[in-house]
């Protein structure tokens, strides 16, 4: 039976000539007859003229997802070319010699909209952005087993709320094995040489943001003999590259016990002595005031927050947050000091998170130089005609006097 067709607006045809994945729901979209997510269309314009074949999710804004720009059946050989493919990209141009640790496939950057698979030592974790891909979640799961053989196939799945939840410290069981043995609880993998604990069924994330691994290799660059301040730092990953690198002082502040116990447990595996670094559980600019009055200083400052995360003292938001952060710890910084600002946020483009780092330099009266911009790592791909795929915004900025 030929795929049903759907006529989309002039605006959406010029997004999707111009080479944009996804269609947003509108007036057009409204008028379509009802269908089923998962459901492969034909896209096309008041004329008849086919544009692309797409992945029909008509209760998301994102109402389709374009698979193909030529007719195509979503089927086990297509799916297994395009895998396929992925997997070429990062043994060509990713540097991933010591590395077990690292994305797979990046939905659109792969032309496979809505779906990230993620590898974690002999495990594959699937996760799905889009309902469309809920119904061929089997058809996933079968060629990635004949594909890669991994010892087990996990999904994360993505619930509402999901940065709410996660600033909540919501550790519930968010993974489930789709196919082969279960994972331990903390699984080792390694990034850069180095070991890291994850977890392929607890909370929301697993513990290592594989979208960090060359920003965490720079900063080995940087840090022997310098004291680093890593704020928001999570399970650690940042404070174990900084400690194995030479840094003469690690303080790593976040606010869930949990996520220092995780971070302490990774130096741990990693032959560094916890006892040696300072962990704070803290809400970050608590922190940040409380080490001022102690006069404490630092050579580098990094700070990766979440785009979202609310404490019993702050509610944080990348927008306006990122400023007061960075005015906050400039006094922490003697001149020449490196201050590293980092967002995930996809909404917040470049030009406005610099803006953000502006506003807050000027409220510290201080100066901030931009030595390097960085983002997500070749495992990371994403067309130059979708830039809602380049989202995480790393810069490196030194401190100085104002002039």
């Amino acid at each position: 039976m030929p795929p049903e067709k759907r006529i989309v607006g002039p605006e959406t045809i010029q997004m999707l000539e111009l080479g944009h994945p996804w269609v947003i729901a509108d007036s057009y979209t409204k008028r379509w007859p009802p269908g089923q997510p998962g459901q492969v269309v034909e896209l096309g314009d008041a004329q008849g003229r086919f544009v692309a074949s797409a992945l029909l999710d008509p209760a998301d804004r994102v109402v389709a997802r374009v698979l193909s720009r030529q007719r195509m059946v979503l089927d086990r050989a297509w799916l297994m070319k395009r895998l396929q493919a992925a997997c070429d990209l990062r043994r060509e141009h990713a540097d991933l010699d010591d590395s077990t640790a690292f994305r797979l496939v990046n939905g659109e950057g792969d032309g496979l909209p809505g779906l990230t698979v993620d590898r974690y030592g002999d495990y594959l974790m699937v996760q799905l952005y889009c309902g469309g891909w809920r119904p061929h979640l089997k058809l996933v799961t079968q060629a990635l087993q004949e594909l890669l053989a991994p010892r087990g196939i996990y999904e994360k799945s993505r619930p509402q709320k999901t940065r709410e939840l996660e600033a909540a410290g919501d550790d519930k069981r968010y993974g489930r094995l789709l196919s082969g043995n279960s994972a331990p609880d903390r699984l080792e993998v390694r990034e850069n040489g180095l070991t890291f604990l994850v977890s392929l069924e607890q909370g929301l994330n697993t513990g290592l943001f594989l979208d960090q691994r060359k920003n965490r290799r720079d900063l080995m660059g940087r840090v022997a003999g310098k004291r680093l301040l890593n704020l928001f730092s999570y399970t650690g990953a940042f404070s174990v590259a900084a400690a194995v690198a030479g840094a003469s002082a690690v303080t790593s502040v976040d606010a869930s016990p949990g996520y220092s116990e995780w971070a302490q447990a990774n130096f741990g595996v990693n032959r560094l002595n916890p006892k040696k670094s300072e962990f704070i559980v803290a809400d970050c600019l608590a922190a940040l005031d409380d080490l001022a009055r102690q006069g404490r200083q630092y050579d580098i400052i990094l700070m990766d927050p979440p785009s979202f995360s609310t404490t019993a003292k702050s509610r944080f938001t990348t927008r306006g947050g990122t400023s007061e952060l960075v005015s906050a710890s400039l006094p922490l910084l003697p001149e020449g000091g490196l201050l590293i600002a980092s967002s995930n946020h996809q909404k917040l483009d470049l030009p406005d998170y610099l803006k953000e780092l502006r506003r807050g330099a000027l409220k510290a009266g201080s100066e901030l130089r931009v030595i390097s911009l960085a983002g997500q790592p070749e495992d990371f791909p994403y067309p130059v005609t979708f830039p809602e795929g380049r989202y995480l915004k790393y810069a490196i900025c030194v401190k100085g006097a104002r002039p």
